[in-house]
C-alpha cells in the first residue's frame, strides 16, 4: 500500500470514527485530540510502512515452505470452497494463531517488551489501535496469515477477512459505546478489548482472542462483567512517549529484572 492509498485509507477511517465516537461515546468527555495522538499518528504511517515491509519479507522467506506442508488436495479444496464460507473458517484459524501469540506476548518477558507499547494506550479511541511496535505485529498478524496461506484459501476470501480484521481492530479500540446483546460472549466488543487494556487487578491476563470471544471462554481468559466499564487504562511498564523512543523500546536493558517489570504490566494488560 503506497503512502497515499494509506492516507487516502486513514481520512475514511477518520470519517468514520470522529462522528461515531462523538455520537455514541463510551466516555463523553475525552478530546478527540487526546494526549499522545501525535505519536499515534506517526505510528500510523512509520510502523505501517515497516510492518507490511516485515510482513512481505516474511511471506517470501516462509510462505513456500509452509505450502509444501499442507497436502496440495487440502490446499484445492480450501481454495474452491464459497466465499463466504472460507471467510468463516480463515477468522476461526486466524483468531486461534493470534489468541496464542497474544498470550505468549504477555507471558513472555522479552516479548512483553514489545507488546507493552501497545499496551501504554490511556485514553483508548481509534487512531490508539495503531499504537503497535512493528515487531509486536509481524508476531501477531503473521500468525493469522501464514497458515491461511499455507492452508490456500483463495486470495479473495483473504481479502476480504482482512478488510473486516482492520475495521474490526479499529472499532474494538474505539471510545464507542456499543450493545450487541448475546453477540457479546461470541463476538468482540468495545467494552471487551476496553478490559483487556484495563490497568486493573481483575482485568490481569484476560480477554486475549482478537475477533472471537468464545475462545476466551474456552480457555478460562474471559472477563466480561455485565454491568461495569474499566477505571483506568494503560499499564505501570514504564513506556516512552516518543515514537523513536517506543521504537528502540524493546532493545534497551530494563533497569530491574524482566519478571518485576513483567508483574507491574500483566496487572494492567
Amino acid at each position: 500500500m503506497s503512502l497515499i492509498e494509506t492516507l487516502n485509507d486513514f481520512l475514511l477511517v477518520c470519517l468514520v470514527f470522529v462522528p461515531l465516537e462523538r455520537l455514541l461515546a463510551l466516555r463523553p468527555g475525552q478530546r478527540i485530540l487526546r494526549r499522545g495522538w501525535i505519536v499515534d499518528l506517526v505510528h500510523v504511517f512509520a510502523t505501517g510502512f515497516l510492518y507490511r515491509l516485515g510482513l512481505i519479507l516474511l511471506v517470501v522467506a516462509l510462505g513456500g515452505a509452509l505450502e509444501g506442508v499442507v497436502p496440495e488436495a487440502v490446499r484445492r479444496a480450501a481454495g474452491s470452497q464459497p466465499i463466504w464460507l472460507a471467510v468463516i473458517e480463515i477468522i476461526l484459524i486466524a483468531d486461534i494463531g493470534f489468541y496464542f501469540v497474544h498470550r505468549a506476548l504477555h507471558a513472555s518477558p522479552v516479548l512483553w517488551r514489545f507488546h507493552a507499547i501497545h499496551h501504554s494506550i490511556e485514553e483508548m479511541d481509534f487512531l490508539a489501535a495503531h499504537r503497535v511496535h512493528p515487531i509486536d505485529q509481524l508476531l501477531s498478524r503473521g500468525a493469522t496469515l501464514l497458515p491461511v496461506l499455507a492452508l490456500g484459501f483463495a486470495p479473495e476470501a483473504i481479502a476480504l477477512f482482512a478488510v473486516m480484521y482492520h475495521w474490526h481492530a479499529l472499532l474494538i479500540h474505539s471510545n464507542v459505546r456499543l450493545g450487541i446483546g448475546p453477540l457479546r460472549w461470541i463476538i468482540a466488543s468495545p467494552v471487551y478489548h476496553h478490559w483487556h487494556h484495563a490497568n486493573q487487578p481483575e482485568a490481569i491476563d484476560k480477554n486475549f482472542a482478537g475477533q472471537l470471544v468464545l475462545l476466551d471462554l474456552l480457555f478460562g481468559t474471559l472477563h466480561l462483567p455485565r454491568r461495569e466499564r474499566p477505571r483506568r487504562y494503560g499499564t505501570d511498564t514504564p513506556v516512552p512517549r516518543s515514537y523513536f523512543g517506543q521504537l528502540l523500546h524493546p532493545f534497551k536493558r530494563s533497569p530491574t529484572t524482566p519478571a518485576a517489570r513483567r508483574d507491574g504490566v500483566v496487572g494492567g494488560a
